[in-house]
């Protein structure tokens, strides 16, 4: 339960510091550094998390329209406050194999191979990130470090801005997290200390062992001999968690899900599962309704001839249109919307490539300039240029729409982001129609997205169109009653599931973790919040 008086920080005060480091990458540092997040929120203490620097596709707009990690914006909603750059001032965005897209302070600054970002940027960042963290603790009580990948990394020691170094420019204490679920989870352990060195291994204060199944009184003789062996205590064992729905951030996570078999739901969806996919927590709203099933798919085999095809967002948009029809994928959608396939969706880069034509001058994605083919449903051309559009928009669906069902609604509202770096523009206006109208800043409305003229296909620029309720709700009663069902009308809020999650993933750790040893290590000695 959240406490009705917030703690407040002292003139001149500076915030605790706790970083989260994992024994490798996917062990559920983001996640339990979100509930974490929640936690001290609860317990009446401004709180801000941090990420020095990031790797992921999966990217967040902040409020003054700048690009972070997922995880980050999505920890700072945990946390109760509006996202800033300063909680990741550097994201990398992998574009090809060693070679990325740099984003700092939530603005490209180079793409650059990973040598020569490892040799010739590294080496200029520690300023980049500690003051970013020095702004962060000037004005939060508290602010929450996460890692990357494992601090165990002995090749990438020497320039390390995100595990170990910071830990020690911060002086902050470390709870190291490992995963049991995967197996070998001692070794994992015992094998990262290790490998750090002696100054190191003595800023961790504490593990949390991850995602355990089963009888705890089986593993306790495990977590006695952990301790005498380090010196070092557990502070919790994780349960597994079934079914979390918190935004992930790495795509790891669809392999899980990625071309699982439908499971006798009312609408089928398929998702391309490219392999630059970007921004797929966008589908995310639609596994929540009880009437669909989404599977991830990378091959025409696995597609059939599902109720809507999906084509997300991509960080290399042509080289994934080239997967798209290496898999035969191109085909298989040709078939499936002539075999009945109802609805045919890009967002984004799957926008851009259902249009006719993509043009990449300027190499924004790539070594050299070039262009390609688009799969030729819409009547819109795409023009790759220098600078990125990052923007929060909102507005409505354009009136008259086919999908704009909702009868209690004279309008079907709905909000975004766009994080783009090409210009999509209409070929032949007789061909299409407008998806929606979308209102600036200044309060003018413009044209955004293009679909056919009888609904059935259309793309847009905007992530998170089906976090918008009513919106998602009238586009799947639109396929429900082509398919002969009724439709359901009413649905739940994204908005109060987000926020029972985060709840509920901060009372499994409040449960299974000892809050007190973390606060007093943290050097926050407060009889209110023990």
């Amino acid at each position: 339960m959240e406490k009705s008086e917030s703690h407040v920080m002292k003139e001149g005060s500076y915030g605790s510091v706790l970083m989260l480091q994992g024994t490798a990458s996917d062990v559920g540092k983001s996640v339990i550094t979100t509930a974490l997040c929640r936690i001290f929120k609860q317990d009446g203490y401004r709180t801000a998390p941090y990420k020095s620097q990031n790797m992921a596709l999966n990217s967040y707009v902040t409020e003054d329209e700048k690009e972070i990690g997922r995880a980050q914006g999505v920890q700072a909603e945990a946390c109760g406050i509006q996202a800033t750059t300063d909680m990741n001032p550097i994201l990398i965005k992998p574009v090809k194999d060693m070679f990325s897209q740099i984003v700092v302070h939530g603005e490209p600054f180079q793409q650059m191979s990973a040598t020569d970002y490892r040799n010739l940027f590294l080496p200029y960042a520690k300023d980049i990130v500690m003051d970013a963290l020095d702004r962060l603790r000037k004005q939060y009580d508290v602010v929450l470090m996460e890692g990357a990948g494992s601090p165990a990394e002995i090749n990438l020691k020497s320039n390390d801005i995100v595990n170990m170094n910071l830990a020690g420019w911060a002086d902050s204490p470390v709870l190291l997290i490992a995963d049991i679920d995967r197996g070998g989870v001692f070794a994992f352990i015992v094998g990262t200390l290790e490998l750090l060195e002696p100054h190191e291994r003595q800023r961790v204060k504490g593990f949390i062992i991850n995602k355990f199944r089963g009888d705890i009184t089986l593993l306790e003789p495990g977590l006695t001999w952990l301790t005498e062996r380090t010196g070092i205590p557990v502070l919790g064992v994780l349960p597994f968690i079934d079914e979390l729905k918190i935004e992930a951030e790495d795509s790891v996570v669809l392999e899980t899900l990625g071309q699982k078999v439908a499971d006798q739901r009312e609408i089928d969806i398929a998702v391309i599962q490219y392999p630059r996919i970007s921004n797929f927590t966008d589908f995310d709203p639609l596994r929540e309704e009880k009437d669909v099933s989404v599977r991830y798919v990378r091959s025409n085999a696995d597609l059939g001839s599902p109720d809507a095809i999906i084509l997300p967002g991509t960080k290399d948009t042509i080289g994934d249109l080239e997967f798209l029809r290496m898999q035969g994928l191109d085909e298989g959608i040709v078939e499936a919307m002539r075999s009945g396939t109802q609805q045919l969706v890009g967002i984004c880069g799957g926008y851009q490539m259902l249009g006719e034509m993509l043009i990449d001058p300027y190499a924004v994605e790539g070594s050299e300039p070039r262009s390609a083919e688009g799969l030729n449903y819409l009547a819109v051309s795409t023009t790759f240029l220098k600078e990125k559009t990052t923007v929060r928009v909102q507005g409505t669906l354009a009136v008259g729409h086919p999908l704009a069902l909702d009868p209690q609604q004279s309008v079907t509202p709905i909000e975004g982001y766009e994080i783009h770096m090409g210009v999509t523009r209409c070929l032949n206006k007789n061909n299409v129609a407008t998806l929606f109208q979308l209102e600036r800043i200044t309060g003018e409305l413009v044209d955004e997205g293009w679909g056919t003229v009888d609904g059935r296909t259309w793309g847009t620029y905007l992530h998170g169109i089906f976090h918008n309720d009513t919106f998602r709700r009238s586009w799947l009663d639109d396929i429900r009653m082509k398919k002969g069902f009724k439709p359901l009308r009413k649905t739940y809020s994204s908005n109060v599931l987000k926020e029972k999650e985060f709840d509920r993933i901060a009372e499994v750790v409040r449960n299974h973790v000892d809050m007190k040893q973390i606060y007093n290590m943290m050097g926050i000695i407060d009889s209110n919040k023990q």
